[in-house]
């Protein structure tokens, strides 16, 4: 008896902790990269967020996901074929592997409010690659923004990187890319 009781008040303590969780899907969900040259050269464009989705304790964020598809990167500094070549470019093997890994994924660990937003922790993986990131996610009304830089070369993205080859000079690009985020929910 002792037994069943203990069985009854564990699924009632799960139950009610999960009536205050609650996902919620996002939408319209993009993001705007910036790469750039050692020089003064750089290009922006855009990226689409798939599928995405917060998860809450009431009103507090703590958790979420978000897929990104990579074959939506365009560039929108150049037209035509070049930024047909970029892009194809950036879909190789020297970039993002695209044919091999359609998808980058976030997976929130950790969301601490505080008076800016949410101090996020967040796996990231690109390019079958995953490692932690810390960005500030911002939810005003039922909409969401982050801006945050990545180092390419921890996700194994070599072309043109001091981190794998020396003596690029001015053919250098930077390990850093530059994303801002966009949402609703």
């Amino acid at each position: 008896m002792k037994k069943k009781t203990l069985f009854a008040l564990m699924a009632i303590t799960f139950l009610a902790a999960g009536l205050h969780a609650q996902t919620t899907e996002i939408s319209n969900g993009t993001i705007s990269w910036k790469g750039s040259k050692i020089t003064t050269d750089s290009h922006v464009g855009t990226l689409t967020i798939s599928k995405g989705s917060l998860n809450f304790d009431g009103d507090t964020l703590v958790g979420g996901s978000f897929i990104v598809d990579m074959n939506s990167i365009v560039c929108t500094d150049l037209t035509g074929k070049k930024s047909d070549r970029l892009v194809g470019h950036l879909k190789s093997d020297d970039f993002f592997a695209v044919e091999k890994h359609p998808e980058a994924t976030l997976n929130i660990t950790t969301a601490e409010k505080t008076e800016n937003g949410y101090n996020v922790v967040g796996d990231f993986t690109i390019r079958g690659i995953t490692h932690s990131e810390s960005f500030t996610l911002n939810l005003e009304g039922k909409k969401g923004t982050a801006d945050l830089e990545i180092d390419r070369s921890k996700y194994n993205v070599k072309y043109a990187s001091g981190s794998f080859f020396e003596n690029l000079g001015d053919k250098l690009i930077n390990n850093e890319l530059e994303l801002s985020v966009s949402f609703s929910f």
